[in-house]
């Protein structure tokens, strides 16, 4: 696909099909994520890769009602920060590499033909406790966002322009 039809036609995909994402996809999109800038390639991201419903679900929870999405996902990754090799001088930027790797990803599946929806967990401390203890994850690793993702149960394809000229400004 595209790259441009790719961006201006995703959306957030909340409804999903029963049917499972093949082991090569979830590669595929993995590999986009790992694949962006990062703040001196210092590649301060972490992963879990979760499709087991009865984790989705107990994410679901951790989460808070947003995440219902999970519920009926195929899949949801969890998107971490790894602190251990965060550059010292400028140790937040994980929150930025985080971001822009959770983006790929979506932008990936959604090539591939999936749905996903970006589930909002930093900055909220709750959330990041909650999942942080499901995982049992040391303070080094810092949930950043959750993912669902699934074959769509309706069409992904319509192209629509949010550009918005009022927002631009050139000189």
């Amino acid at each position: 696909m595209d790259t441009i039809k790719t961006i201006k036609t995703r959306k957030s995909t909340r409804e999903f099909t029963d049917r499972e994402i093949p082991r090569e996809y979830i590669s595929e999109i993995l590999t986009a994520g790992m694949s962006g800038p990062s703040c001196v390639n210092s590649r301060q991201w972490y992963f879990i890769v979760v499709t087991s419903k009865e984790m989705l679900n107990r994410m679901a929870e951790a989460n808070g009602i947003y995440a219902a999405p999970l519920k009926k996902a195929a899949m949801g990754i969890l998107v971490c920060g790894d602190l251990e090799r965060a550059l010292p001088q400028a140790p937040d930027y994980w929150i930025i590499d985080a971001s822009i790797a959770a983006q790929n990803m979506t932008l990936a599946a959604h090539s591939l033909g999936l749905g996903s929806v970006w589930l909002g967990t930093w900055p909220q401390m709750e959330r990041v406790k909650a999942q942080s203890r499901l995982f049992d994850l040391p303070d080094t690793i810092i949930p950043h966002s959750i993912i669902a993702f699934g074959f769509p149960q309706n069409d992904l394809f319509e192209e629509r322009s949010l550009f918005e000229e009022s927002r631009v400004r050139f000189i």
